[in-house]
């Protein structure tokens, strides 16, 4: 007998083009400005913590809502913050990276035929999730160049079968972030209807030019309805160890728990001690938004003299770069040929789209090196 065939959930669904175009720069000794990860190291004292509670034996299960000490670090950082008032106990959930939070949370409110509106270019997760759980996907498509939500078209979007809205602040692979004017946009079209939201707000401590992030904890109105899930590994350089959170209300948090328990049921134990001390010293997060809008700044200055022609970014690491001067060639096609031939590696920002739209710009990530990110302008410069 052969193998058995599987009846595919996500027959459409590919390899995800963070790992192809990874993949690609190993292959071809690039540098790798596509999936974003810092090719620093983190705090040699943060990885010192967690040798140290391994040391001292906390290396079983964890709770399966996540370590107290962390859930009330987090719970601390969000009342100061954003003044929002989050019991550690039935309100925060720490979760094994934020893709597993964000999967929990449409799992949770979504049901076979429920509608779920996703803005687009959205992070490609999101609309497999809903799949998944027999939800139907709604797109709206940010208006390029500013990659702006028209409110208008989202009220007139929603109707009965509309369960869930999910926003991304501030976006990748955009870099724009959210208004309080989009917050209280927000506020008027679900004030008096029962759709749930999902803040996607992972790279909260990475905005720039003065702006504040507009959190929908910072609005009760919005909060009461919403799971708002952030990750530790944006914020610490640690990409790799795969630590995340969401705060929701707690019937939200209960129906949450219940998807996450059965998914990984609990995260890396010395790991959720060691960001618990380390959240003390709140100058390592405070102070990101500094650390990256140098890098951004650096960025922009020295790739200036190139063909392309960067795009407003004023949150996450990751840049938009408009090539239409340089080439006519998609954004796929172009990124893999920068690849090979230029060796830089940058992601596509059209497969981010349910029906691949090509403006012809691609995603670099800043989260790089000084000496990473002068090397790679050289080369764009040559373009």
């Amino acid at each position: 007998m052969g193998i058995m065939k599987i009846r595919s959930k996500l027959p459409d669904i590919e390899t995800t083009i963070f790992t192809v175009m990874t993949k690609l720069a190993r292959e071809c000794n690039a540098i790798n400005l596509s999936q974003g990860f810092p090719d620093f190291e983190t705090s040699p004292s943060l990885i010192k913590l967690v040798g140290k509670y391994m040391n001292e034996g906390y290396n079983q299960y964890a709770p399966m809502q996540g370590v107290p000490k962390l859930r009330e670090r987090i719970a601390e950082k969000v009342l100061e913050l954003y003044h929002a008032d989050c019991n550690p106990d039935t309100e925060i959930t720490v979760t094994s990276g934020a893709t597993e939070a964000l999967y929990c949370a449409i799992s949770a409110v979504v049901n076979p035929g429920d509608e779920v509106i996703l803005f687009e270019p959205a992070f490609d997760s999101y609309m497999p999730a809903i799949r998944l759980n027999g939800g139907i996907p709604v797109f709206l498509k940010l208006s390029f160049p500013e990659y702006k939500i028209d409110w208008d078209r989202v009220k007139n979007t929603i109707s009965s079968k509309t369960k869930l809205i999910i926003l991304n602040s501030p976006h990748n692979p955009t870099g724009t972030v959210l208004s309080g004017k989009d917050m209280h946009q927000l506020k008027e079209i679900v004030r008096d209807i029962d759709i749930f939201i999902i803040g996607d707000e992972v790279y909260e401590h990475i905005i720039f030019d003065g702006l504040t992030h507009e959190s929908l904890l910072r609005h009760p109105e919005l909060a009461q309805k919403s799971f708002v899930i952030s990750s530790f590994g944006k914020t610490y350089h640690t990409t790799g160890w795969k630590i995340g959170y969401c705060v929701a209300p707690a019937p939200l948090s209960t129906e949450f728990r219940k998807i996450h328990q059965y998914l990984t049921f609990a995260s890396n134990t010395p790991i959720q001690y060691a960001y618990a001390k380390v959240m003390e010293d709140k100058s390592r997060y405070l102070n990101l938004s500094s650390f990256y809008q140098k890098k951004r700044d650096l960025f922009l200055s020295i790739t200036e003299p190139s063909g392309f022609k960067a795009l407003p970014c004023r949150g996450t690491y990751f840049q938009m770069m408009d090539y239409s001067s340089i080439s006519k060639e998609s954004d796929i096609d172009f990124s893999k040929r920068l690849t090979r031939e230029y060796g830089i590696a940058a992601i596509p920002p059209s497969v981010f789209y349910h029906e691949n739209d090509d403006n012809r710009v691609l995603r670099f990530c800043f989260a790089k090196k000084d000496e990473t990110l002068e090397k790679a302008a050289e080369i764009l410069c040559r373009i």
